[in-house]
């Protein structure tokens, strides 16, 4: 018996499941910080190249805008900062320091169009690329610096990469967002690069904090110049004397706490790409690329039970340009054949083909929108083939002709009959709808399709509410044999613009056997105006 039990005993351990295990740490964060001092200046030279053979032009740029009621310099290239203009100086003060001085109006809007090109050009090294400010880039390069070779490396080709953009760049690389950005913008040259220590942020100047110049002015005053001598002093006594703002950035420049970074593209849900040693020119080469990357993304979506609707692929040119174009399915699918066949279609479709230019460095095929897709099983009667035909034909067909020009039919709540209807892009994520079925037997209670705007018509009726006799439309006179009605419809008037007159329609079919459907707008006993008849639509 005791046997037994020390058996059962056994038997029961051995069923016991296993500790699950330990998660494993969370990687260490990477931010790498870029910022364009010169990004204004940089890109007017850019819009104005030197012609071929001539010498740079070394005369000093400076943009201005007005401010106060007096033009001040707003943005400065290299050669007016070794002349010592700076920004915030007035333009008669730049004068008379630089008498050269070439002077050119803002355009914030150019300059947010490259900003724009340089966040996709950022792209290149990670998808989780933000804008910082007007002038600047954050990039989450997690887990990403081994596909380069290390930071250093990784570094040194985001130097390279925005320089073929003819644009200064400092960089710089830390735990967290706010210190990369205090480094690249405040720190020494030689300084501002990957692996710095502590001892690189305590001695940045106070001003790389980013408080309110006044805020600023206060600390200097008080005797607080560098990040490190507030790090020394407790923090509830800088936030009695300088506000809360003042300690939270402050940890955030010393690396302590992290706020992440809201990229300007959401991450995709799966991605798969290919880096080249050498720039890829050859179009048979890309497409094979294409195909090699659809297999991977539908792999991963495999393992992890989803199906793709939305997927993008990127070409990143070596000259730092950036080119996509976007797939889009009726319904999640993870079928390689059928996204490379779309790609295929997409790209021969371009009405910009694409341009390799001095070729690709790399490509990636993202999948930006995803959806839980089980193992599908065909059914017996064929449905499952032949819901599978129909998708696929809407996909080759939007991506033939474009998203807005397939569209499916969707039905309304609503008895405006004007309203009835919607027609949004085939492959929309709106749930398909019911249609209300018709009465067996009866024909049909509306026309299929409606007249928009309705057309005026000239009628005779023999009472004012009742139906026409006859009408006149597009100069032809119809004379009514029968008419079913009134079916009388009023304004939604919850709904803007719901202040429209009262309609009545009618169903009509002349003597040649033609069925119209026409309303009269407005009653007569009305005050305001007088009724009018309008052809809203016709019967097959």
């Amino acid at each position: 018996m005791r046997d037994a039990l020390k058996h059962d005993e056994l038997r029961q351990d051995d069923l016991e499941m296993p500790p699950p295990p330990a998660p494993r740490p969370e990687a260490p964060r990477r931010y790498l910080a870029l910022w364009f001092p010169f990004l204004p200046t940089d890109r007017w030279r850019m819009e104005r190249p030197a012609p071929s053979g001539a010498r740079p032009d070394d005369t000093p740029l400076v943009l201005v805008a007005r401010e106060q009621g007096g033009l001040k310099l707003v943005a400065i290239d290299r050669a007016a900062r070794r002349e010592g203009l700076s920004v915030g100086m007035t333009l008669a003060d730049a004068r008379a320091r630089a008498p050269n001085l070439r002077v050119e109006s803002m355009d914030p809007d150019a300059d947010g169009a490259l900003l724009a090109r340089c966040v996709a050009a950022g792209e290149f090294f990670t998808p989780l690329a933000a804008a910082d400010g007007g002038d600047g880039l954050i990039l989450d390069i997690t887990g990403c610096a081994g596909l380069f070779g290390g930071e250093e490396a990784l570094l040194a080709a985001a130097r390279r990469r925005f320089a073929r953009l003819g644009l200064g760049l400092r960089a710089a690389l830390a735990d967290t967002p706010d210190a990369a950005r205090a480094l690249a913008r405040f720190a020494p040259p030689g300084v501002a690069g990957p692996g710095v220590d502590n001892a690189a942020l305590r001695a940045l100047p106070v001003a790389a904090l980013g408080l309110a110049s006044a805020d600023t002015v206060a600390l200097l005053r008080a005797g607080l110049r560098t990040v490190g001598d507030l790090a020394d002093r407790p923090s509830r006594v800088l936030a009695a004397r300088f506000g809360a703002d003042i300690a939270t950035r402050l940890r955030r420049v010393m690396g302590q706490e992290d706020i992440r970074l809201t990229p300007r593209r959401p991450a995709p849900d799966c991605i798969a790409e290919r880096r080249f040693p050498e720039p890829l020119t050859n179009g048979e080469t890309l497409l094979v690329v294409l195909e090699t990357l659809a297999g991977r993304i539908a792999t991963l979506l495999e393992r992890r039970g989803l199906g793709g609707w939305f997927f993008e692929a990127s070409f990143f040119r070596a000259d730092g340009a950036t080119r996509r174009i976007s797939i889009e399915m009726a319904r999640g699918s993870r079928d390689a054949a059928s996204l490379t066949r779309l790609l295929r279609l997409r790209l021969d479709t371009l009405a910009d083909p694409l341009d390799p230019g001095f070729g690709f460095d790399a490509i990636r095929l993202s999948a930006l929108a995803t959806e839980p897709l089980g193992p599908s099983q065909t059914r017996l009667d064929g449905g499952e083939s032949r819901e599978a035909d129909i998708a696929d034909l809407v996909d080759r067909l939007v991506a033939r002709l474009g998203r807005d020009r397939v569209l499916r039919f969707i039905a309304r709540d609503t008895h405006d009959p004007a309203r009835a209807f919607d027609a949004p892009p085939a492959t929309s994520a709106i749930a398909p709808s019911v249609w209300p079925a018709p009465e067996a037997g009866a024909p049909p209670a509306r026309p299929l399709q409606l007249f928009e705007p309705p057309q005026p018509i000239e009628t005779i009726a023999a009472t004012p509410d009742g139906p026409p006799l006859q009408f006149r439309w597009r100069r032809v006179r119809h004379a009514i044999a029968r008419a079913e009605g009134p079916e009388r419809i009023a304004p939604e008037w919850w709904r803007a613009g719901g202040a429209a007159a009262t309609r009545d329609y009618y169903c009509v079919e002349d003597t040649q056997g033609r069925r119209f459907w026409v309303f009269r707008e407005g009653l007569y006993d009305a005050p305001d105006a007088a009724p009018r008849w309008f052809m809203h639509g016709l019967f097959a």
